[in-house]
């Protein structure tokens, strides 16, 4: 079992980190919020889920802890999925997904893509009790300080994101563009955050 990886962060994408350790590159799947946490660094140690299954190996990363353990939380209510899970974890930062759970705002978790009013029960139902026990203080921050201007390359990034979450090019680009119009100085973990409650 792999706890955590520590070395060169080579590529970042709001959706994929490549950490190189030891010579090998591993590709990391990340949330925004982790995405926020190491812009910018060079040597991060993110700490690993390994999705294990018949058809696919994928490794999950996280700039602490307690966001890793909320993502096992989540993934264990039935119906929700490691993608989903790590699409809660880019619309919401770790302490506002843990309050929203603890006090039952099934409204809020329903705002997130993908899930729907009988998920959105299920979580609070199954982890209201477990959260309490997560402790939330030393969670990362919501938003990056990163300002880009506007560009294709926010555009791009935001979209490659999306769409490596699944969503259809060409829906997701339309959002994209429409969202960066009226905010043109959003940063790509926020346009992200923005397209995913606007996406069909």
């Amino acid at each position: 079992m792999i706890e955590y990886i520590k070395g060169e962060l080579t590529e970042l994408t709001p959706a994929l980190a490549t950490v190189e350790a030891a010579g090998v590159g591993y590709g990391l799947n990340i949330s925004l919020n982790t995405y926020s946490a190491i812009q910018g660094k060079k040597e991060v140690k993110l700490y690993v889920y390994e999705a294990i299954r018949e058809d696919a190996y994928q490794l999950f990363g996280f700039g602490n802890k307690k966001e890793r353990e909320l993502f096992e939380l989540l993934i264990s209510v039935s119906g929700v999925g490691a993608n989903t899970a790590r699409m809660m974890l880019s619309g919401m930062s770790v302490s506002e997904l843990c309050n929203a759970i603890s006090t039952g705002n099934a409204k809020l978790i329903q705002g997130i893509k993908g899930i729907g009013k009988m998920t959105a029960q299920r979580i609070i139902v199954d982890l209201r009790d477990k959260i309490v026990a997560l402790g939330i203080a030393d969670e990362i921050p919501a938003g990056g300080t990163f300002v880009a201007p506007v560009n294709n390359q926010v555009k791009d990034e935001a979209v490659s994101a999306l769409t490596m979450l699944g969503f259809a090019p060409a829906p997701t680009q339309k959002v994209v563009v429409q969202i960066l119009q009226e905010q043109p100085d959003l940063p790509v973990e926020q346009v992200v955050k923005l397209a995913l409650k606007q996406i069909k």
